[in-house]
């Protein structure tokens, strides 16, 4: 089990306003900010999602989060592309993972692979 997740920024205000805005459709907010170093984003009260300022990146990360319906993926995607995230694989089903997987990604500013997800089937 996770408790929280952080991943490095090269420039900790864009990120802010990047995460801000792609996070806000899945019901996610910024709960806390450690001076100019890290921000916390969660559901109130618990930040499980952590950006952190990072002289060096390291690459590669992957982080998903869950959304309760396909519709909210799609906002999710919207909402990325608009705050400058790259499209890396539109929202749709992923049948190669299981029949219900409906995922949207994004390469943040700093080429994190950014996803949300619904497991849900279609009612």
């Amino acid at each position: 089990m996770l408790d929280h997740v952080t991943i490095g920024v090269r420039d900790l205000e864009r990120s802010r306003i990047f995460y801000d805005a792609i996070l806000h459709p899945l019901g996610i907010e910024r709960l806390y900010a450690e001076g100019e170093t890290f921000a916390g984003y969660g559901i109130r009260p618990k930040a499980f999602f952590w950006i952190g300022q990072r002289a060096v990146l390291q690459s590669g990360a992957h982080v998903a989060f869950t959304a309760e319906n396909r519709e909210i993926v799609d906002r999710f995607h919207q909402a990325a592309l608009a705050a400058g995230g790259v499209d890396n694989g539109a929202p749709g089903v992923r049948a190669h993972y299981h029949p219900n997987y409906y995922g949207a990604f994004i390469l943040d500013p700093d080429g994190h692979n950014i996803e949300a997800v619904c497991h849900l089937a279609v009612s």
